[in-house]
């Protein structure tokens, strides 16, 4: 099951490691910044809510070190993949393997991060415009499936004034701005 809290922010420690403030997150306050999550016990859990989501392509993704050509290129693809961005699609993931941290920014407390942590039966929709940021756990490993309503693509905006200003990001802030 998912564990979410505040980030401790300490940026002299490996973002691998748990960053664990102390202060926990409920679910229901995770689904106030518009983050789906949901346990599925098996893939035909998953295949439900693709259906009512209307996700028609998937792929899966296997992050580990010997899935790169070194060392070197595996830092940098952790290193892109801890920016903050954001994406104009939802990022539907399901963690089949490993463990990883999503990181959303508290809409409520933006110098504020939240941290979910993910295990296998995890499963977490991010709604597009919303900053995050991911990473592995110390373990160094996660296989993922990737859901996507057309053709599989991962776009990443990371932040800027030119995201912000952006259609999708300006949505997602006046719908979480309603709570």
């Amino acid at each position: 099951m998912v564990k979410v809290y505040v980030h401790d922010n300490k940026s002299g420690i490996d973002y691998r490691e748990s960053h664990n403030s102390g202060t926990e997150f409920s679910l229901d306050e995770l689904a106030k910044l518009g983050v789906i999550y949901k346990y599925c016990a098996t893939e035909a859990d998953v295949n439900e809510i693709a259906k009512e989501r209307q996700y028609r392509n998937r792929d899966v993704v296997d992050i580990h070190q010997g899935s790169f050509k070194n060392e070197a290129d595996f830092n940098e693809k952790l290193a892109m993949f801890y920016k903050e961005h954001l994406h104009e699609d939802e990022e539907i993931r399901y963690c089949l393997e490993g463990t990883g941290y999503f990181d959303v920014r508290d809409a409520s407390t933006p110098e504020n991060w939240v941290r979910c942590r993910v295990e296998p039966g995890d499963l977490l929709i991010l709604p597009p415009g919303i900053y995050h940021r991911f990473t592995l756990t110390s373990t160094n490993h996660i296989k993922a499936l990737r859901l996507f309503k057309d053709e599989p693509k991962w776009q990443a905006i990371n932040r800027s004034t030119q995201a912000d200003a952006l259609p999708v990001r300006k949505h997602y802030v006046s719908r979480i701005n309603q709570y």
